[in-house]
This record gives C-alpha cells, sequence and structure tokens, in this order.
C-alpha cells in the first residue's frame, strides 16, 4: 500500500491553486493574448491579474502618446520613435512592429529573465508581434480574443474617441487582416460578454497550468 508521504513528492509545494510545477520543468510558462485593437484585450489582461496574481506581466514599449488612465511603466513604457529604433539596433526586444503608425515592442531581457526563474509571464500585444514570438517561442501559450461582430468592434472603436475617422478606419482594415490569423493561435475566445470571455480565459490559464508535459 502506498504511504501518503511517498505520493506527497510528485505535488507543487506551491500555495497558488493550480500552479503544478512539475510540469514545467521549472520554467515559466508564456501566455500571448492578442486581437484587433479595440476588441477588449486590455480589460481582459488587467481582470485575468486578479484571478492570478502570481502571473508576471511584460510591460511593452510604444511611440504612440498615453492615452487618458494609462500609467507609465504600468501600462506601457511610452518613449520616442527615435528611441525606439535605438533599441532595435541594440536588439532590445524580442519581438516589435509597427501596427498603425506607431511602434510597438516587447523588452526580451525581462521576459527571458522570468521565464527561465519558472514563474509566468503573459504578454498582451498585436497579431504581428505575436507571430513573431510564436516564432522564438512555439512553445508559448496563444489566444487570439475576436470581437462577436465587426459592427460591435467599430462601435467599441467610436466609443473610445481616440481616433480620427482616418485612424479609425485603418485599425478596421487591420482587423480584417488580424482575423486571417486565428489558424495559428491554441485558442479562440469570443469576446462578446466580458464575465464569459473571463470564464474562458481563466479555464486556460488553468487547463495549461495543468498540463503534463513529455520530453
Amino acid at each position: 500500500m502506498t504511504d501518503e508521504k511517498d505520493f506527497l513528492p510528485f505535488l507543487s509545494e506551491g500555495n497558488m491553486p493550480y500552479a503544478i510545477c512539475h510540469t514545467k520543468l521549472n520554467r515559466g510558462l508564456l501566455f500571448v493574448i492578442s486581437g484587433p485593437s479595440g476588441v477588449g484585450k486590455g480589460t481582459l489582461r488587467k481582470k485575468i491579474f486578479k484571478i492570478f496574481p502570481d502571473l508576471k506581466y511584460s510591460v511593452s514599449v510604444a511611440t504612440r502618446a498615453p492615452r487618458k488612465g494609462e500609467v507609465e511603466g504600468k501600462d506601457y513604457y511610452f518613449v520616442s520613435e527615435d528611441k525606439f529604433k535605438k533599441m532595435i539596433k541594440e536588439n532590445k526586444f524580442v519581438e516589435w512592429a509597427l501596427v498603425h503608425r506607431d511602434y510597438k515592442g516587447t523588452p526580451i531581457n525581462y521576459l527571458i529573465e522570468t521565464l527561465q526563474k519558472g514563474e509566468d509571464v503573459l504578454l498582451e500585444i498585436d497579431v504581428q508581434g505575436a507571430m513573431q514570438v510564436k516564432k522564438k517561442f512555439p512553445d508559448g501559450v496563444f489566444i487570439f480574443i475576436a470581437p462577436p461582430s465587426w459592427k460591435d468592434l467599430e462601435d467599441r472603436l467610436r466609443k473610445r474617441k481616440t481616433e480620427e475617422e482616418k485612424d479609425l478606419k485603418k485599425r478596421l482594415e487591420d482587423a480584417h487582416t488580424e482575423m486571417k490569423y486565428t489558424k495559428n493561435y491554441d485558442y479562440l475566445v469570443i469576446n462578446d460578454n466580458i464575465k464569459e470571455a473571463m470564464k474562458k480565459l481563466k479555464s486556460i490559464v488553468i487547463a495549461e497550468r495543468c498540463k503534463i508535459i513529455s520530453y
């Protein structure tokens, strides 16, 4: 008969629920959330950290101006275009892209160091960037957030009142292209209801943390 003490070594000693570390072999999981502009990625990202406070967030670098309520170093690192291009030459990014006339990128050092510590990292980036990350981290967990309809996406963008008409149309045009990349993701979450979308996102994190990986 197997004693309880013989069973315990197979379980994680961590206090966080569903953080079954033996499945990860001391390396963190990389979760990547992306989708069209205005689909609600930022809102979902903020809510998921309240459920899983042990998740680490890799803050992106952006050349656009801060939107109302955005905080330097928390939502983005806001830099000039010249500074961003200098960082590209210095290989400071794991991915970067020109999105809607602005540059965005993910710092590489923080991402690699955190994953090597065995901590899970979440990225909220555009589709172009996600595809670059997938080439370098093919074992990452890629989650596409989609709108329930084109009309819903347009309505959300208009309600933000952060772009002029020509910029809004550009974002909608880009969204049509970005939606074609859903086949390259592991999961699809349609954000037609924030509570339901959060349930799905939470389930994905739990399932991936419980997955047994064979080598």
